[in-house]
């Protein structure tokens, strides 16, 4: 039997089809405004293997010069994010239990050949409120932790409509992705996985 470390849950399912589809189409709108973007690695300037964008208040960026941080405008248009979307709003209220908002949806796209290396949501002034992540398109396989990266990890496979909640003990685990499985969906239709992540940043 899978035991998740303290403070993680998996919520298989959370979300079904015609969830997942509005989803999809609010995530279009947001990327339409303001479009994906391939972020880089501090100091070596080299690009990650996911695009993203953001929307909310704040928006989670990096690159080589100034490095990880959340910024109110999108690094290549100069424009404020799009605000975040009622939808999201909800998963948020009904999974994470947090008397506060999100203030950033990170928006990460998954072609068949990404991967997110084992990291901690660790740049935001808030470290109380939970992490929620929402799961889109093909199926990944999920890595997690715990607050020490030598902590034994546990990798198991989200599907389309899954929802993780990273709270508690668990707020700082060490996470990633580690491979995408192609054609496990018919959610988008060009194939790919999109992660949404909800932080709140501000105390």
């Amino acid at each position: 039997m899978r035991v998740l470390p303290q403070g993680i849950r998996h919520i298989p399912g959370l979300l079904d089809r015609e969830k997942q589809e509005a989803l999809v189409e609010i995530i279009r709108a947001v990327v339409a405004e303001a479009p994906l973007f391939v972020p880089a690695m501090p100091r070596t300037g080299k690009p990650m293997s996911v695009r993203m964008t953001n929307c909310g208040p704040l928006g989670w960026v990096t690159d080589k010069e100034r490095g990880y941080r959340y910024q109110p405008e999108h690094p290549v248009t100069g424009r404020p994010w799009p605000a975040m979307p009622g939808a999201l709003l909800d998963i948020w209220h009904a999974v994470s239990g947090a008397s506060k908002e999100p203030e950033a949806c990170l928006v990460n796209f998954y072609a068949d050949d990404a991967r997110m290396g084992l990291h901690q949501d660790r740049d935001e002034q808030d470290l109380e409120t939970p992490v929620v992540s929402i799961s889109l398109g093909d199926s990944c396989l999920f890595r997690v932790g715990g607050s020490e990266r030598s902590d034994r990890t546990l990798s198991f496979k989200l599907s389309s409509g899954d929802v993780v909640v990273l709270g508690g003990e668990g707020r700082l685990a060490f996470h990633g992705v580690d491979k995408i499985y192609p054609n496990t969906s018919t959610l988008l239709k060009n194939g790919g996985r999109i992660n949404l992540t909800l932080r709140r940043v501000t105390v």
